[in-house]
């Protein structure tokens, strides 16, 4: 009877020391600072798969680093990246717009920025460098693209909402990740060639590929803050943001091997 106490004792210490970290990194591309946050763990001490969170074009808000802490509970090590710098955001369209405009018109700064953000996280003690993965929201889906199309040392890429078409055409490299997108099937800037022109680019370059089309969503529809913008064809559906979530974790689990934990 003790030794039963014994182990509850050690099980209940266990998980009260499991607690999820939340850490701000600055880091360096070229002569800009940026600023993101890492997101871990801290009661597993072996290394683990992380995955950089490319966020929308809102820039770094709650939002991605609600998703990296959704990841790290699941046992990932997560990085929320910064594109634009200081760690900067905004609520306005126009200024989003223009802030994603300047990094799509030059793909060398939009790669360094990226690449910046995947070498900051394998840098980190925590995380396994063989194991390395990318998720973007909307415009961060299309950087997380362009940077599996720039041939990054990445496992696996998973995208929501995101544009499809490359910056620059015939610039795809060797695709070295599995890729997941998803969808909403109402999403009117997703359009049915950009979707066919994409799957011949992977068709093309032999890539791992897989597309996600969940019924009734349109863009943005895994913010639950997407409807306050009151922009047309922007809305939250839980459904398909429930639905693309849980693809998400089973694409993980797959190409990285490993079982989820699920912290509550």
């Amino acid at each position: 009877m003790r030794a039963i106490y014994f182990c509850l004792a050690i099980a209940f210490a266990v998980v009260v020391h499991a607690e999820i970290k939340t850490q701000a990194i600055e880091y360096k591309a070229g002569e800009v600072t940026l600023k993101g946050v890492l997101v871990y763990d801290d009661a597993q001490s072996s290394r683990r798969p992380g995955i950089v969170i490319y966020p929308e074009w809102w820039g770094l808000t709650e939002y991605p680093i609600h998703r990296a802490r959704m990841l790290a509970k699941l046992g990932y090590v997560a990085f929320a990246a910064d594109m634009y710098g200081q760690g900067k955001t905004t609520d306005d369209p126009q200024q989003a717009g223009q802030w994603i405009g300047q990094l799509k018109q030059n793909r060398a700064m939009l790669l360094e920025r990226a690449r910046a953000a995947v070498e900051t996280l394998v840098a980190q003690p925590q995380v396994d460098p063989a194991r390395i993965g990318a998720i973007g929201y909307c415009a961060g889906g299309s950087v997380a693209l362009e940077l599996m199309r720039a041939g990054a040392n990445l496992s696996a890429v998973v995208t929501f909402h995101a544009g499809l078409a490359p910056i620059e055409p015939d610039q795809t490299e060797t695709i070295k990740a599995a890729i997941l997108v998803c969808n909403g099937g109402d999403d009117a800037y997703a359009s049915a060639a950009e979707i066919e022109t994409f799957k011949q680019e992977m068709r093309q370059h032999k890539a791992n590929w897989q597309i996600n089309t969940y019924g009734g969503a349109h863009h943005s529809f895994t913010n639950p803050d997407a409807d306050r913008h009151k922009m047309d064809n922007v809305a939250y559906n839980a459904e398909a943001d429930y639905r693309s979530w849980r693809d998400m974790k089973d694409f993980f689990q797959r190409q990285f091997h490993v079982e989820h934990s699920e912290i509550k």
